[in-house]
């Protein structure tokens, strides 16, 4: 057993190559664990400088008591830069972090295979390259797998323990071990693009871009809905700001052009243009927002009050909006209950449903208005409205006022196949099934992997369980018809977890 498979006990040496911000924070975690640290980088100078800025973050936490300054000078002691690879022979551990080139990549491994033992184990921080490709030069690809930590590394848990195709079981199974060492949560996925993260959470920006370019509403009011409604921490306008959009929007082309322009992963043209203008975000002090000194941040459209309807009529059952019927009587507003159907009724006759891909227009009842999904209706403190070309503005009113008495704020958006947290909600769910049944990582792991790399308000799964496969394929399926593209059919898996939910109704 060597010493990286004991944990922090007499824990070995580890090597970092590339000393870049996520270099660092991978040195500093390990660092923290116990290790021994070696920092190498191509460039004259970096691998200090990086030492320095590294003893400086330890610095700042000493500052704010999160650390004694004896474990800061004791750790520090451990991290040396070096300025050759053959510094790194006694390495039980390389994470190589350098730019995301294959060449340059299958260069160095080349290199460090003459250098290091045979037993040391070599990973790749790459987020969009295959692992299997950067190992596919080494004499023994079997050592050599991904870790993918996620920015910033000291900070965020999750780690995706990627085996490419001649990654040997027993160096994923070291891999992860060392990673639970460390004190983050692994996640084990196969060499696929995108891995688990960068793969299922695209849906989370492209649904709310499509939306944007379907004028659905704008982007602010587009990200309250999705944070205040689906649950999101972000909105997905925000967050791609803040990630930088020349970023968010390579991993998408990235993954893309990986799977053969598969249409469920086609990027957004609106983020192409964003890109191609300069406007990469908070670091250009532009983005999808204009994040200039002093430049405020544009609210979402919110509707002024308005006055309830004295009842509603329950037809049938709302399937997972159900549980708006308690509210609505708890908001002291009278429910009768009819047998069928799948909406609400206002006293004119308007029919109130929950999103299900199609639109309010297609309704065949001329008065409609549809409410989007929300994560839980009791604590959604705004919820998204759009109304058929022929429902009367006095029945819009009376639906906003319905969701005003039960303290909601509501924002009327265009009407729109899905509106904003239906569409990506399904596409998430439906990823995730996916994903699952390619065998990209366990089920297990693919909700841990979206509730720690990305904090989803749910797992994926989970979240599909608790709509029911039925509706988020019934979703998708409406969605299909209204673009037929091939981006919103539902996946195989869907439709047979779909299949086998219903045989047990």
């Amino acid at each position: 057993m060597s010493a990286i498979d004991r944990g922090t006990e007499r824990a070995g040496l580890v090597a970092v190559v590339g000393t870049g911000t996520m270099g660092q924070g991978i040195a500093q975690v390990a660092l923290a664990a116990g290790h021994p640290v070696r920092l190498y980088d191509a460039a004259p100078g970096r691998a200090s400088r990086a030492a320095d800025a590294i003893a400086d973050r330890l610095g700042r936490l000493v500052a704010k008591e999160r650390l004694t300054a004896a474990d800061r000078d004791t750790a520090l002691g451990r991290l040396a830069p070096v300025t050759d690879l053959a510094d790194l022979a006694e390495a039980e551990l390389v994470v190589e972090a350098i730019l995301e080139e294959l060449g340059a990549k299958q260069q160095l491994f080349t290199a460090l295979e003459s250098v290091v033992s045979d037993g040391c184990l070599l990973a790749t921080n790459t987020s969009s390259l295959s692992v299997t490709a950067v190992a596919g030069v080494l004499r023994r690809p079997g050592r050599l797998l991904g870790l993918h930590f996620f920015n910033p590394a000291p900070l965020m848990p999750l780690v995706e323990v990627v085996r490419g195709a001649a990654t040997d079981e027993a160096a994923a199974d070291r891999a992860h071990a060392t990673v639970a060492a460390w004190g983050k949560t692994p996640v084990r996925c196969a060499d696929t693009p995108g891995f688990i993260v960068n793969r299922i959470a695209r849906p989370f920006y492209a649904e709310a871009f499509r939306a944007y370019e379907e004028r659905a509403a704008d982007p602010a009011t587009l990200d309250a809905v999705l944070r205040e409604s689906g649950g999101f921490r972000m909105g997905p306008f925000e967050l791609t700001d803040l990630i930088g959009q020349d970023v968010n929007e390579a991993v998408t082309r990235s993954v893309w052009e990986a799977l053969f322009h598969d249409p469920k992963f086609t990027p957004s043209l609106a983020q192409r243009q964003l890109v191609a203008s300069g406007r990469h975000g908070r670091k250009t002090g532009h983005g999808w927002y204009d994040h200039s000194e002093g430049a405020g941040r544009p609210a979402p459209h919110t509707a002024e009050p308005c006055e309830p309807p004295g009842k509603v009529a329950l037809h049938g059952d709302l399937g997972p909006a159900q549980g708006l019927i308690g509210a609505i009587e708890a908001a002291g507003i009278p429910v009768t209950r009819e047998p069928v159907g799948a909406h609400l009724a206002l006293p004119d006759g308007t029919r109130l449903s929950l999103a299900d891909g199609t639109t309010a227009t297609d309704d065949p009842f001329a008065a409609s208005v549809r409410f989007d999904l929300a994560l839980d209706y009791r604590t959604a403190t705004r919820v998204a409205l759009a109304a058929s070309a022929a429902a009367p503005e006095e029945s819009l009113r009376s639906a906003i006022g319905l969701f005003q008495a039960l303290g909601k704020e509501v924002s009327v958006v265009q009407d729109v196949p899905g509106m904003v947290v239906a569409r990506t909600a399904a596409m998430l769910v439906d990823f995730a099934e996916d994903a699952a049944a390619r065998g990209v990582a366990s089920p297990e792991d693919i909700d841990t992997a979206m509730l720690t790399g990305v904090n989803y308000p749910r797992g994926p799964l989970a979240w599909g369980r608790a709509l029911g496969a039925p509706w988020v394929r019934d979703t998708l399926r409406n969605l299909h018809h209204a673009c037929p593209t091939g981006r919103y059919a539902p996946s195989q898996a869907l439709i047979r977890r779909a299949a086998a939910d219903e045989k047990l109704l």
